[in-house]
């Protein structure tokens, strides 16, 4: 029994606790009348989180800089469908002509999808292009930042930057991993790109606090191949268990964010001995032409899809598809 001072401190200790949970599940909430002028919110995106519905956010770069046309925009339309179909509602963002567009109608889908002009933008340059009247791709970094502002938590992509190869000399690490150090998003991605330095990739999520998650998976998918030789640090088995760890992280008070690593479909990978081959090729050949920066990764993927004779492609497509289905499977159950 407790007694006294006792008493008074524990009840005051429990009405402290209770008091800052709310205190954090309130700011949660987006009021989109607070946001910049210069957000465009679809309709559909804005009633459902102002009405606390499912919404998963889809970057941009994947239309503007990773797949050609027309299978971008084909694979933009059919993501959106997917969402739609497992319950909830799909944002792609980008920007277009400085307007930071939170959900795309379809016109403006097929003229990001047919653009050879937009810029690729994350935390650095974000603001640059808004200011300057730009078009541009969302990277996972610029589409986190986009979506936490908009109260979206959930955020399907196909895979994630990293820490490149040779970054012991050239730095060239990818914004994403320290986005996922600060911003509390829900990321469900085939891991990082298998073009990456993977284990320097994870240790640096580590050391930036994001929680790394495996999806049915004791091992974190490289990409194009569902297997690795890396074991991934945490496994959840279902939706709603990486909600329930989402919502305790956020009532700790935990800024980074959640990467759920989901494993690529087994009857739509490439075998990791064939695509390890491509990228070693691919790799040599970006050295040679002297290739940096913004420009690697797309090299790269365009490299890749060539020698693969288009199989990188589909299985790329296909693990996005597959995001897509678990980002809604996990935006249901978070808002369930």
């Amino acid at each position: 029994m407790i007694e006294g001072s006792s008493w008074i401190y524990a009840r005051n200790s429990f009405k402290t606790t209770v008091d800052l949970t709310a205190e954090i599940m309130l700011k949660a909430k987006t009021d989109m009348t607070t946001l910049p002028g210069f957000f465009d919110i679809d309709e559909d995106v804005s009633n459902a989180v102002n009405n606390d519905k499912p919404v998963v956010a889809l970057e941009s770069t994947i239309i503007t800089h990773g797949m050609p046309f027309p299978d971008n925009l084909d694979m933009a339309k059919t993501v959106e469908a997917i969402i739609r179909a497992h319950g909830a509602v799909p944002a792609t963002i980008a920007v277009l002509d400085g307007r930071l567009k939170i959900g795309l109608a379809e016109e403006e889908l097929l003229r990001l999808a047919k653009t050879s002009e937009a810029m690729k933008i994350s935390r650095a340059d974000m603001a640059f292009a808004i200011s300057q009247g730009k078009t541009a791709g969302t990277t996972v970094a610029a589409t986190m930042i986009a979506a936490r502002m908009s109260g979206i938590r959930v955020f399907a992509t196909g895979g994630i930057g990293g820490v490149h190869a040779g970054a012991e000399t050239s730095f060239d690490v990818s914004a994403d991993l320290t986005e996922l150090g600060k911003t509390d998003v829900i990321v469900v991605a085939a891991g990082a790109k298998a073009i990456l330095d993977v284990p320097k990739t994870l240790e640096v999520l580590e050391t930036q606090g994001v929680s790394v998650v495996g999806y049915q998976t004791d091992t974190f998918p490289a990409f194009w191949t569902s297997r690795s030789d890396l074991a991934v640090p945490l496994r959840l088995d279902s939706a709603a268990d990486i909600s329930k760890f989402q919502k305790v992280r956020e009532q700790l008070g935990l800024d980074a964010g959640l990467l759920v690593a989901n494993p690529i479909p087994a009857e739509n990978e490439i075998p990791a001995d064939v695509i390890n081959g491509y990228i070693r090729t691919a790799q040599s050949e970006m050295e040679m032409r002297g290739i940096s920066g913004k420009e690697v990764t797309p090299f790269l993927l365009q490299r890749i899809f060539e020698l693969s004779g288009g199989e990188s492609l589909k299985a790329n497509i296909a693990l996005v598809k597959n995001n897509a289905r678990l980002a809604a499977g996990i935006a249901v159950a978070f808002h369930a």
